[in-house]
C-alpha cells in the first residue's frame, strides 16, 4: 500500500490541533492534520469568545494558570488585532454573593500578575452616577470595571489552519482518522474523507492527539493505547438575545451558586450570554442546550437589570462540551482548565495526548507541546510563535483602529458595515477578497446583509468551507444577520455551485 511519508501526524481540527500544526509547520516539520467534521465545528465554536486570563480562576488558588493566560492575552491581541480587540467588563457588586474587598484584591491581582502593558487597569464604578449603571438595578451601587479580550473562535482555529498550510501543511477536512497503528518505529494512519469516500494513508514518526472531548477514544479506539489520564466533560451553554443596554462595555454578574455571567456585546445589536458548568456524559456531537440552562441564564440577567429578559428574546443558543482534565473536582466549576500532556513513547512509535486546555493558552500549549517533542526531532526549528501575526495580523503596530482608516481610503465606495465585516474577519487579507472591484458590483451576487459571492468564493478556496453552515456560522455570523428566506436561498445557490464545481 503506498502511503505519505510525514514527521508530524495531528489528530483534531480545533485549536490546539490547529495550533500545533502551525508550530510544527513553521519549524520546518512535514505535517498532516485530520478534523473528523469541519474545522472548529466542536468546542472551539461553541465557547464565551474570549481572550482572558480567567478571573474567577483566582478563587480556587490557579495563580499560574492566570498569570500565563494573562501574558497571552497580550501576545494574542498582537498576532490578530483584527479578530481580538479590548473589552471592558462591568462587575456590578452584590453584597449577598462575594465581599467586596475580596473582588477588589481578586481585581489588583488580575491587574498584576501578567505583566499588562496594552489594557487599561480596574477601576471603581458609583453605579448611580456613572453611565454604565444605568442599565444595572437600583439596589446594586457599586461596581467595578476591568478588561479582558474579545476573540472571535472559530476564526483564530480557521487562521491558525491557514497558517499551517501556508507554512507546508496538509489540512484535511471532513477526514476521521480511522486508524493508527504501530508499525517499525512510527504510525501508519489511514483516513476516510467522509463525503468523497477517498481514503489516505500516511506514515508518521509521531503521532499527536489533539481530539478535545474525543482524545480518550482516539487513545482506547484509533490507536489502541492507554493512557492513565482522563478528560471530564463539563457542558457549557450560551443563549443569543437583543442588546438591551447602551455603550460598548461588557457586564459580569455573580448568581447566587456563585457562578459567574458573562453578558457581552455579539455582532452589533445582539448580546451573548453565557455559561453554564455542567457535567456531562453523552455523546460530545449529541449536546445541546436545555430549557433549564435558559431559565437560569435568564434569571441570572433579571437579576442584576433593569429591563427583563423572557424566553421569547432567545434568537438563538448553543452548547459545547469542554474537555477538561479530570483532576478528580467534584464541582464542575472548579475543574481546572490547565492542560496536561501525555506522552506515550511504545514501540518507538511516539504518542502525544493533549489533555484539556483553553482558548487563551494555546500558542503556549503548541509551544510546550512541541518542546515535549523536541527529542524526536533534534533539528527542527526554533520557538517562532510568540511575535508571528496570523494570517489578517500583518497590520503596523497592531493597531486595528489606524488599519480601519486605511481600508476606508482604499475602498471609498465600500459600505461601512461592509468594510467593518472584512476588516474585522479577514484583516489585512480584505484585498484577497475584494480584488480589483470598484464598486458592489465587482463583488458579485449579494445574498443579504453583508454576504456577497467574493466572499464565499475566498471562503471556499482558502479556508475549507464545504457547506453553506461552514460559511453562515464558523467561517462568519452571517446566520444572524441573513432572514430564512435568504439563508435557504443562499444554501440552494451554494448546494448548486459546489455540485456544478465537483
Amino acid at each position: 500500500m503506498s502511503h505519505t511519508e510525514v514527521d508530524l501526524f495531528v489528530i483534531g481540527g480545533g485549536i490546539n490541533g490547529a495550533g500545533i500544526a502551525r508550530d510544527a509547520a513553521g519549524r520546518g516539520l512535514k505535517v498532516v492534520l485530520c478534523e473528523k467534521d469541519d474545522l472548529a465545528e466542536g468546542t472551539s465554536s461553541r465557547s464565551g469568545k474570549l481572550v482572558h486570563g480567567g478571573l474567577r480562576y483566582l478563587e480556587y488558588y490557579e495563580f499560574r494558570l492566570v498569570r500565563e493566560a494573562l501574558i497571552e492575552r497580550e501576545v494574542l491581541m498582537n498576532a490578530a488585532p483584527h479578530i481580538i480587540w479590548p473589552l471592558r467588563f462591568v462587575l456590578p457588586h452584590s453584597p449577598d454573593d462575594r465581599p467586596a474587598w475580596l473582588v477588589r484584591l481578586g481585581l489588583f491581582l488580575y491587574d498584576h500578575l501578567g505583566g499588562r502593558k496594552k489594557l487599561p487597569g480596574t477601576r471603581v464604578l458609583n453605579l448611580l452616577r456613572d453611565p454604565e449603571g444605568a442599565p444595572v438595578l437600583d439596589r446594586y451601587t457599586r461596581g467595578f470595571e476591568y478588561s479582558d479580550c474579545w476573540v472571535d473562535d472559530a476564526r483564530l482555529v480557521i487562521l491558525n489552519a491557514v497558517d499551517a498550510a501556508e507554512r507546508g501543511a496538509v489540512v484535511l477536512t471532513r477526514s476521521p482518522c480511522t486508524s493508527a497503528r504501530r508499525e517499525n518505529g512510527g504510525w501508519t494512519v489511514t483516513t476516510t474523507n467522509t463525503v468523497t469516500g477517498e481514503t489516505q494513508t500516511f506514515r508518521a514518526k509521531v503521532l499527536v492527539n489533539a481530539a478535545g472531548p474525543w482524545v480518550s477514544d482516539v487513545v482506547t479506539r484509533v490507536a489502541g493505547s492507554q493512557s492513565p489520564r482522563n478528560v471530564r466533560l463539563v457542558k457549557g451553554s450560551h443563549i443569543i438575545v437583543p442588546k438591551f443596554w447602551e455603550g460598548a462595555n461588557a457586564y459580569l454578574v455573580q448568581n447566587h451558586d456563585k457562578r459567574v455571567i458573562f453578558i457581552n456585546p455579539y455582532e452589533g445589536d445582539k448580546a451573548l450570554i453565557g455559561t453554564t458548568d455542567i457535567s456531562y456524559e453523552g455523546r460530545a456531537e449529541d449536546v445541546t442546550c436545555d430549557e433549564e440552562e435558559i431559565a437560569y441564564l435568564l434569571a441570572a440577567v433579571n437579576r442584576y437589570f433593569k429591563e427583563k429578559l423572557r424566553r421569547e428574546d432567545v434568537i438563538e443558543s448553543f452548547s459545547g462540551v469542554r474537555p477538561l482534565f479530570d483532576d478528580g473536582q467534584g464541582n464542575p466549576s472548579a475543574v481546572t482548565r490547565d492542560y496536561v500532556f501525555d506522552l506515550d513513547e511504545t514501540g518507538n512509535a511516539p504518542l502525544l495526548n493533549v489533555f484539556g486546555g483553553k482558548i487563551t493558552t494555546f500558542r503556549e500549549l503548541a509551544e510546550r507541546g512541541m518542546h515535549r517533542l523536541k527529542k524526536f526531532f533534534p533539528a527542527m526549528g526554533a520557538d517562532w510563535t510568540h511575535g508571528a501575526p496570523l494570517p489578517g495580523g500583518e497590520i503596523e503596530n497592531a493597531d486595528y483602529e489606524a488599519f480601519r482608516e486605511t481600508i476606508k481610503a482604499r475602498y471609498p465606495w465600500m459600505p461601512r458595515e461592509l468594510r467593518k465585516h472584512y476588516g474585522r474577519l479577514y484583516g489585512a487579507r480584505i484585498e484577497q477578497i475584494v480584488g480589483d472591484a470598484l464598486g458592489l458590483d465587482g463583488l458579485g451576487r449579494h445574498f443579504g446583509g453583508t454576504l456577497y459571492e467574493a466572499e464565499v468564493r475566498y471562503l471556499v478556496a482558502h479556508e475549507w468551507a464545504e457547506t453553506a453552515e461552514d460559511i453562515l456560522w464558523r467561517r462568519t455570523k452571517h446566520r444572524l444577520h441573513l432572514s430564512e428566506p435568504e439563508q435557504a436561498a443562499f444554501a440552494e445557490w451554494f448546494a448548486a455551485t459546489q455540485a456544478k464545481a465537483a
